[in-house]
């Protein structure tokens, strides 16, 4: 039998509301959710549920989220599965939530500012967002180098300044550089002796457009970085959080 993580809100598996079901008619909205969205649920909507509960779809940061609520007004929050062990109503809530909010951190990140990493006509792109102190993205454009060099895939860096006190300091200085995308290629060929250099002034212009960055970040649920966000093979928007483990690489970039 496969396995599946129950998702849970910060309160706990279970949401209560002191009202039963007896608000003004069976399709009124619970005010259970209030509660729910107070602890992190965004985007509530509601789906067909056979039985006695009501179902609504919900994004906890990146992640979609279930919650079943019962005639007693109460919530349950998590994951329905057959007898078979199979989850139930995982198409209702990727059409609902999953691929609306997929779609409209897309259209975000195109229209911030990013530093583009390959040929401009590659068939794959993926937004990454980057620490110039953040090792971990120096491993990340190490190891999508093939896929970049080849013509396969253009990486698309959103630059933030989180790690170090001098992170924003250095991201200044690749976006405020004559040549970006060259300043970038050399904060990861220097990167074991310190990166690029850090400005001693940024303008506010400069501070804005980073400060945006790092608001962008977390509003798609991310914590750290490198994050990377594209289109999967199906046409459908992935989220990643860190370094490609295994066999994610080449979901993440596709065939070599």
């Amino acid at each position: 039998m496969k396995k599946y993580v129950i998702s849970a809100l910060i309160c706990g598996a279970i949401a209560a509301a002191s009202t039963a079901w007896s608000f003004t008619g069976p399709q009124a909205r619970p005010p259970v959710l209030n509660a729910i969205e107070a602890n992190g649920v965004s985007g509530l909507k509601e789906f067909k549920v056979n039985g006695e509960l009501r179902g609504f779809a919900g994004l906890a940061g990146q992640e979609p989220i279930a919650v079943y609520v019962g005639k007693d007004g109460n919530a349950i929050v998590g994951t329905r599965i057959t007898a078979a062990g199979e989850p139930m109503d995982t198409k209702a809530i990727d059409e609902l939530v999953r691929k609306p909010a997929g779609e409209l951190a897309l259209k975000r990140l195109e229209s911030s500012r990013w530093i583009q990493d390959g040929k401009a006509d590659a068939p794959r792109v993926i937004y990454v967002i980057t620490d110039p102190n953040c090792p971990w993205c120096h491993r990340l454009s190490a190891a999508a180098r093939p896929w970049v060099s080849s013509g396969k895939v253009q990486l698309r860096h959103l630059l933030v300044g989180v790690i170090r006190a001098d992170s924003e300091a250095k991201a200044a200085a690749i976006l405020t550089s004559p040549k970006p995308q060259e300043a970038l290629q050399q904060n990861e060929r220097d990167f074991d002796k310190g990166g690029i250099a850090a400005l001693k002034t940024i303008s506010n212009e400069t501070k804005q457009v980073l400060r945006e960055n790092v608001t962008l970040m977390s509003e798609l649920g991310f914590r750290g970085t490198p994050a990377l966000v594209y289109r999967g093979p199906q046409g459908a928007v992935e989220m990643l959080s860190g370094f490609p483990q295994g066999a994610q690489m080449q979901q993440v970039f596709g065939p070599q």
